[in-house]
């Protein structure tokens, strides 16, 4: 065995371990749910019985998780880094193992259009965290105030704009598949305006 192997195997007997401690379990309950006897789990969870795939498929439905799950391991990609997007004053983040979602950090510094015209909307959700100062989020008829560690969470079906309010403000976004790609349209000139703010991207 490898020593990359030995890491990987003492990740799985520890996964297992915690995940049956998360949900409350004893040794004996566990086993009871995964078939096997008490002692044959100690000695998996403890390192003094071989990993078997049989077993291993079926603690991982015991545990209600997979077995891909249960085996990954993604040390390696802990740490990602943003693309940097000056111009438009963005930064982006993609989530791991959710294609076409990612996370968006973005200045605004003016506040939403006044003319419904320039409300967007396009297929997704998209959820964002005020980091500091006040936006204000227009959807359909509706305003709504921001402040810093509030959040909002809405579909972009929806008519919406978002902007600053008494200076500049930060937020972090996070878009599905769908909703990304009706930003990036927005940044890319499709309909003249830069993100959310209703700012001319030039």
């Amino acid at each position: 065995m490898t020593q990359e192997d030995g890491q990987l195997d003492s990740l799985v007997r520890k996964r297992i371990r915690a995940l049956r401690v998360a949900q409350g379990w004893s040794l004996e309950e566990l086993a009871t749910r995964a078939n096997l006897s008490q002692s044959s789990l100690s000695r998996i969870e403890n390192g003094q019985r071989r990993l078997a795939l049989d077993q291993l498929v079926t603690l991982a439905r015991a545990l209600d998780t997979t077995l891909d799950q249960l085996v990954e391991n993604a040390a390696d990609d802990v740490v990602i880094s943003p693309t940097i997007d000056a111009r438009r004053g963005l930064m982006r983040w993609p989530i791991k193992n959710e294609p076409g979602m990612s996370v968006m950090r973005q200045r605004m510094t003016q506040p939403p259009p006044d003319n419904p015209a320039r409300m967007r909307a396009h297929p997704g959700r998209e959820w964002l965290v005020v980091l500091s100062g006040t936006a204000i989020l227009m959807l359909g008829h509706r305003r709504f105030r921001i402040e810093t560690n509030q959040a909002a969470e809405f579909p972009t079906m929806m008519p919406h704009a978002i902007g600053s309010e008494g200076g500049p403000c930060e937020i972090l976004g996070i878009f599905d598949r769908d909703a990304r790609r009706g930003h990036q349209e927005a940044a890319d000139g499709t309909d003249g305006d830069c993100g959310d703010s209703g700012a001319p991207c030039d």
